[in-house]
């Protein structure tokens, strides 16, 4: 068999005391779509008191804390995304008393909760909109307003002030003709873009981290980070520049894709913002003893995304890593995964802590972009790597996405291309569908009316329950391999990576003192003999310690370091018998 020695340069990962400073550099933190995890009052929307009544179920797979996408009050045009009050839980989701049980309950069995924090924009029903919109004194720039320019070719018609396009298509500048001005607007017309040049928005925006941090969360996610400024008018003679062409095929003006947006995001002055408020979180670090996570969402290049970790001066963010869910598919080999793997450990700083993205409710479903085969696999890479691992909702039972009819769609991106035909190319619905608790009606989600987005069709043959009377399941390999996560070496030990052929990928994480583990992945439909004797310190022994879907072996197996076969399609789990290095 020809190999392909192409090992990675050993990672030395640093042993940490395990206090609750410490606890976010190795979490397993569950992203929850609150809209679509549990309904508990049947009128067809997940809400509050249903996240509590399973967070007895996050607890027994492993996860350290969870995630909530939005549950602020707002009159859901973005499903939470266009924010009224940042201070108020939205009705259909429950109440602030909701919300403090669920804290509650949380924290007597140990799991974090983390919120979505969305500072870029609010709704356009916003008091802080309403009053701006007016010109109250203090309020006139808490937004970017701008006026329209002069139509060169039809004189008397005025235009946006400049060519920018939103995310959802058409002119990222809304007239508002009570004001007599535009607005930016970089998503729905109806999330108007907060101005971070001013600096009383900088200051309402750190009273918003402050109070939902007195009621006791452990952090946030920053949604759409890298969208917070955009270049200031005073630099280009008073006026916004036209942003020039990307150049991509198969888009249209109204197309964000058909611009590239160097005025409009990733701005020098975002990190600095990031920088002030890790300072805040800080502040509740050394008062209450307990480290406040903030993970940041930016779609960007390795180079910008890197620096929201911070500088040598300032502190910043964990910055989400998407590089799974651009850089790897369904035809990705080892070398690719190997690659895409070390881009990122090698451009992260050193001390800094790393984390793995597998998908959330903005991307396709990991099953539907990678197939369900190899959903075993890339759950494992998530949990084997070093640092914080991120699951989305139902890929630890591999759910895929749901059909959502043309009729059906909610999404604002999708809608706004009346296109009935494609609209599902630019729909997030699919990966929205509810969660699939069991064979019931509508999944075990409600016990009342049709869901807010109709239950995939797969439902009855792919839900929890199945899988968990199952011998072999994708949620009971997730299982074990969480359980494994938990052990020193897989939190403290050295990362080795071998692509040791096209097809079989190999992870090893080994500490002195301790019992190692290997992860052994074939990503092809046959068969594969893999011998281990070339990787440096692993021990002759090794026992299965979890077992995918295809493979043929099972938990407690012990194999040979030098004969493993592999069976097609499989993600196998090993640890040392004996302690190793």
């Amino acid at each position: 068999m020809k190999l392909i020695l192409v090992l990675t340069v050993t990672i030395k990962l640093a042993i940490v005391s395990a206090t609750d400073t410490e606890w976010w550099k190795t979490a397993l933190i569950y992203q929850i779509y609150p809209r679509s995890f549990k309904d508990s009052d049947g009128d067809g929307i997940g809400d509050l008191t249903g996240i509590k009544e399973k967070l007895p179920y996050l607890k027994s797979t492993g996860v350290d804390g969870i995630w909530l996408s939005p549950i602020y009050l707002s009159p859901m045009r973005d499903f939470g995304y266009d924010i009224t009050d940042y201070k108020q839980i939205a009705p259909e989701y429950g109440t602030m008393k909701d919300f403090q049980e669920l804290l509650k309950e949380a924290r007597k069995l140990g799991l974090r909760v983390i919120l979505d924090f969305v500072p870029n924009h609010t709704s356009n029903e916003s008091d802080w909109f309403i009053r701006s919109a007016r010109r109250e004194p203090g309020y006139e720039d808490f937004y970017v307003w701008a006026d329209g320019i002069v139509d060169p070719e039809r004189p008397g018609e005025v235009l946006p002030p400049s060519n920018w396009v939103s995310h959802f298509r058409r002119s990222m500048w809304e007239y508002h003709p009570g004001r007599g001005q535009y607005y930016l607007h970089q998503f729905a017309i109806g999330q108007p873009d907060l101005n971070y040049r001013s600096q009383r928005v900088q200051a309402e925006m750190k009273e918003v981290l402050r109070f939902w941090l007195d009621l006791g969360v452990s952090g946030f996610r920053v949604d759409a980070i890298n969208k917070l400024y955009e270049v200031d008018p005073n630099d280009y003679g008073g006026v916004y520049p036209d942003e020039p062409l990307s150049g991509i095929s198969d888009t249209d003006p109204d197309d964000y894709e058909y611009y590239d947006h160097i005025f409009t995001q990733d701005l020098a002055e975002t990190y600095e913002v990031v920088f002030d408020w890790r300072e805040v979180l800080d502040e509740y670090t050394e008062t209450h003893g307990e480290y406040k996570i903030m993970m940041t969402e930016a779609y960007t290049n390795l180079f910008n995304t890197i620096l929201y970790y911070g500088n040598e001066n300032r502190d910043g963010a964990i910055p989400f890593n998407f590089i799974f869910l651009e850089e790897i598919n369904k035809n990705s080999t080892a070398r690719d995964i190997k690659t895409t793997i070390d881009k990122w450990m090698t451009y992260m700083p050193h001390g800094r802590v790393a984390n793995w993205v597998n998908g959330n409710h903005d991307q396709s479903r990991l099953a539907s972009r990678q197939g369900p085969e190899r959903v075993d696999a890339m759950n494992m890479l998530a949990l084997m790597l070093p640092g914080v691992a991120l699951t989305y909702q139902g890929e630890e039972i591999g759910m895929t996405d749901g059909h959502v009819s043309w009729e059906d769609t909610k999404d604002p991106q999708a809608c706004n291309t009346d296109d009935p035909i494609n609209y599902w190319k630019k729909s997030r619905d699919p990966s929205r569908t509810p969660y699939h608790w069991d064979s019931s009606v509508f999944a075990g989600f409600t016990c009342g009316v049709e869901p807010w987005l109709p239950v995939a069709d797969n439902y009855k043959e792919l839900n929890l329950q199945v899988q968990l009377r199952s011998r072999r399941s994708h949620y009971n390999f997730y299982k074990d391999v969480v359980a494994v996560r938990k052990t020193a070496a897989s939190k403290y030990g050295d990362l080795g990576i071998l692509a040791y052929t096209e097809d079989i990928l190999v992870v090893t994480r080994l500490l002195p003192n301790a019992r190692g583990i290997v992860g052994v992945i074939n990503l092809s439909n046959k068969p594969q003999l893999v011998d281990l004797s070339s990787v440096t310190l692993l021990p002759k022994y090794l026992k299965v310690v979890a077992s995918g879907v295809n493979c043929t072996q099972t938990k407690g197996f012990i194999l040979l370091k030098d004969y493993i076969i592999v069976s097609n399609n499989c993600a196998l789990l090993l640890q040392t018998i004996s302690r190793c290095c």
